[in-house]
């Protein structure tokens, strides 16, 4: 098959959805598929598609024009439209008939896949990354209002599509962008199950997101005993306000833990984030750590911590630690439920951000006392075992099969 999948940012960006696209990618071609994989351009860290081992543009990518949406330039979007259109129709004339288009995009990535598909008659699988309500009114207060503008673009640029579904909150919006799949999926069951009841799809299938089973294999291989010391906990995420890296700081300030704490990321809550930890020698602020590095300090740490609550439709860090036989704190019960076990679950998830950190500081301070003693939770193996790419992409292909023989 040759499948194209498209995205709202290069893959080369920061952001879970790029890992897993990446991964994707990779173990498809290993399958014997061709991907394309289409995304804004990029305006930094390089100017051109990435190179293959040859030092030649690697053909996977097609690179859309873009304009950069942060101040940090790491994210691009590509306006959806007839400039666009007649841009892919022209590369994609000199690369092999397409089967199936992959949408693994929730803005205009999502509008460009549909449109591309549409025009040219080919099925589609549409994979929700972003519960978009949520997410929206974590980082504004005008999610209202946003949501409203977003339905109206969604039916002018998806005028023939989606455009007649009606209503103007974050469902109707995802409805809106799933009209014309063969499948939708969903990186979790929680997820996928909320899709289904507000009618994006009568049927959602579930696909977690994978770990690379090689970087996992070599990590595992590496992975020592646990060397003694203080209980060694890890946060890693985009530095934003869904993502709650600040509450976890202050928490660990209130827990009075004794601790390593190491925080994996980066974004714009970093200086805040550093204040809050100045004076406690517990605290350090890696950065952004390339992906197998980043399985590494899991695999090497006594506990991911996962803060969020609400916003993750999967919640990738707690099932990669789970892979490396690291336990999580977990704030966000969906996610708890469907990590099954080799957990700390917080209570309090729906009450007030004063009472959630302090029961999240107090559950850091049972995790150490638990981690000292020697009687941490274990990871479910099945989840462990199910985490890996090869299945989730054995998953994602038999869903392929099943939407290219429906027609």
């Amino acid at each position: 098959m040759h499948i194209v999948l498209f995205g709202d940012q290069h893959l080369d960006s920061l952001g879970g959805a790029q890992v897993s696209m990446r991964l994707q990618r990779r173990f498809l071609e290993h399958a014997g598929h061709t991907v394309t994989v289409v995304a804004p351009r990029m305006h930094v860290g390089r100017s051109s598609a990435p190179s293959t081992a040859k030092g030649e543009p690697d053909p996977a990518y097609l690179d859309t024009p873009s304009i950069p949406i942060t101040v940090d330039r790491e994210y691009s979007m590509t306006w959806p439209g007839k400039r666009v259109d007649r841009f892919l129709d022209r590369a994609f004339a000199s690369r092999p008939p397409v089967d199936l288009v992959h949408v693994q995009a929730d803005f205009w990535g999502a509008f460009i896949g549909h449109r591309f598909a549409h025009r040219h008659g080919i099925p589609v699988v549409h994979t929700m990354h972003n519960r978009v309500d949520v997410g929206l009114a974590a980082v504004t207060p005008l999610h209202r209002p946003v949501l409203a503008v977003l339905n109206a673009w969604r039916r002018t640029a998806m005028r023939g599509i989606g455009d007649r579904v009606p209503g103007w909150d974050g469902w109707a919006y995802l409805r809106g962008i799933a009209q014309e799949s063969g499948a939708v999926t969903a990186p979790s069951g929680h997820f996928a199950r909320r899709l289904e009841e507000h009618g994006v799809l009568d049927r959602v299938d579930v696909v977690w997101n994978g770990i690379d089973d090689d970087v996992l294999d070599r990590t595992l291989a590496a992975r020592g005993p646990r060397k003694p010391g203080r209980p060694r906990f890890v946060w890693l995420g985009r530095m934003s306000p869904e993502k709650r890296l600040l509450p976890f700081l202050e928490a660990v300030v209130a827990s009075g833990v004794d601790a390593e704490i190491e925080v994996i990321g980066g974004g714009g809550q970093l200086r805040a984030a550093e204040r809050i930890s100045r004076g406690h020698d517990g605290i350090r602020f890696a950065g952004r750590l390339p992906y197998a590095e980043t399985l590494a300090r899991i695999a090497a740490a006594d506990a991911v911590v996962q803060t969020s609550i609400g916003f993750e439709t999967q919640g990738m860090t707690p099932f990669e630690a789970a892979a490396l036989g690291t336990p999580t704190i977990v704030s966000d019960p969906d996610i708890g439920a469907e990590l099954r076990g080799g957990q700390w679950l917080v209570p309090g998830s729906d009450t007030g951000d004063p009472e959630r950190v302090a029961a999240l500081a107090e559950t850091l301070r049972i995790a150490a006392s638990d981690i000292a003693g020697g009687t941490a939770p274990v990871p479910d193996a099945e989840v462990a075992e199910s985490f890996r790419q090869s299945s989730r992409t054995a998953a994602m292909i038999a869903v392929y099969e099943r939407v290219l023989a429906a027609g």
